[in-house]
């Protein structure tokens, strides 16, 4: 007989680590924050409006807030710096839960497109009950891990001293700045069905992924088709270019994808990047060849006595908000030939 499918509640009071048993009027006169304040909160974490007599929060809800109430208590955010730092965690989390349903969904049912059952879904919360003190660990280790990453960027940069600061704003640290975009990828999304479609942009995700982390840059995001990514030296970026584009070049399933990179001032804000650097750099997405690479001047003047590497100017183009550009074309340098033997 197959089992019955679990009350959500049960799922929430598993997952969540505890009973749900207050409601919001009780969360509220607990953790000594304002009902305004609190609303604010749970709106930036992704959840629900619920009412004030509903019984919707646990033990965990009300250390949140508390925890959150004594960070600007003592000076270390203010209200609105806390919002941000909440609504990152709880975007950032929201992916990343759907991202591990999915997969767990995927790895249960027969086949990936199937719809969960029953029995999927029992597995899944058995799954969770015996292994989440496992599982939660990790999401810990990799957030410390990207927070040294980040940190570390940040040391570099200061000790650098590159970049330029604006009359009475941020300083803006130099790096390069690069797309990857997948080529006819609209054409396909008609030509292939959702399950194909999803297995290629998973596919291209990670690579770009894997190779944007091995070669020292780093993953801003990924926008399906397109991946976003910087990096602290033109050395770094040019590297991650040219390998996205030759790996995805190899694979004969995969669209060939076109990449535009430039060097200069951006502004990181909420882990995203901002700035003409960056707008420079979709822009010179768009006039790259498929399975080619297109840099703006600054980039290649910095790679111009870099060994191995090869830029070549092309004629000067207008792009959209930008005015007239010089673009690039960056190759990987041939071998010398070696001569007769003698």
């Amino acid at each position: 007989m197959s089992p019955e499918l679990p009350d959500p509640r049960q799922i929430e009071e598993l997952l969540l680590g505890g009973e749900l048993e207050y409601t919001r009027k009780d969360a509220v006169r607990l953790s000594g924050v304002s009902r305004a304040f609190s609303g604010r909160v749970w709106r930036a974490f992704g959840y629900p409006s619920m009412p004030d007599d509903a019984v919707a929060y646990t033990r965990g809800d009300v250390a949140a807030l508390g925890r959150i109430h004594k960070l600007i208590e003592e000076g270390v955010l203010d209200e609105d710096s806390a919002i941000r730092l909440v609504r990152a965690f709880g975007q950032t989390m929201a992916r990343l839960a759907e991202w591990q349903v999915n997969l767990l969904s995927a790895m249960i049912a027969d086949r990936p497109d199937d719809a969960p059952t029953a029995e999927s879904v029992d597995r899944i919360m058995r799954i969770a009950d015996e292994y989440i003190e496992d599982f939660e660990p990790l999401v810990v280790h990799a957030w410390r891990r990207q927070l040294a990453a980040a940190g570390t960027r940040g040391i570099a940069v200061a000790a650098a001293g590159a970049g330029e600061r604006q009359p009475g704003g941020p300083l803006r640290p130099h790096a390069a700045v690069g797309f990857a975009d997948m080529v006819s990828f609209t054409q396909m999304s008609r030509e292939v069905d959702e399950i194909e479609l999803a297995r290629v942009v998973e596919w291209f995700e990670e690579t770009a992924s894997d190779i944007i982390a091995a070669c020292g840059g780093r993953l801003v995001k990924t926008l399906g088709d397109e991946v976003l990514f910087s990096a602290e030296s033109p050395r770094t970026g040019a590297e991650i270019a040219l390998t996205i584009a030759a790996e995805i070049k190899d694979e004969t399933e995969i669209p060939d994808v076109r990449v535009g990179v430039a060097y200069g001032p951006v502004l990181a804000l909420m882990g995203d990047v901002f700035g003409t650097t960056v707008n420079l750099a979709a822009r010179l997405t768009s006039l790259a060849r498929p399975g080619a690479v297109v840099v703006d001047e600054e980039l290649a003047a910095r790679l111009a006595d870099e060994p191995g590497l090869r830029v070549t100017r092309i004629v000067r183009r207008p792009v959209r908000g930008l005015g007239i550009v010089q673009p690039y074309v960056l190759r990987r340098a041939l071998p010398p030939e070696e001569g007769p033997v003698s």
